[in-house]
């Protein structure tokens, strides 16, 4: 069972979480795709608050007995998960940085040799 206090700094959080999300998409520091996955996060967090039912049984078909432990549980898997997609990311992004990185340089010898060639005629 989860107690009064936990449910309701879930709310809070959740909610506080949806609003900067939101926030942030306005100002256009976030993209869509992916500040969705913190305003499910937090949708899923009012829902286990306010519904603690939904939480006592899921942790229940888990095989975590205390709710409390299933939601820290739940946390740290769902951010993994997170991190481990960032990481695929980055690391893509570092793959066409490289490449970009490349071609400039490539672009700028081919640009140098031009100036020698016009300088000799």
């Amino acid at each position: 069972m989860m107690t009064v206090t936990l449910r309701i700094a879930l709310i809070l959080v959740s909610v506080g979480t949806l609003f900067l999300m939101m926030r942030k998409i306005r100002q256009s520091k976030v993209q869509i795709e992916n500040a969705i996955f913190w305003i499910i996060l937090a949708l899923v967090l009012v829902v286990f608050s306010i519904f603690p039912s939904v939480a006592d049984f899921a942790s229940r078909l888990v095989g975590i007995y205390a709710t409390t432990n299933f939601l820290f549980v739940f946390a740290i898997f769902v951010l993994i998960v997170k991190i481990f997609y960032m990481t695929i990311h980055i690391s893509q992004l570092e793959t066409k940085i490289k490449e970009l990185a490349q071609q400039i340089a490539l672009i700028e010898k081919i640009r140098e040799e031009e100036g020698v060639h016009d300088e000799k005629d």
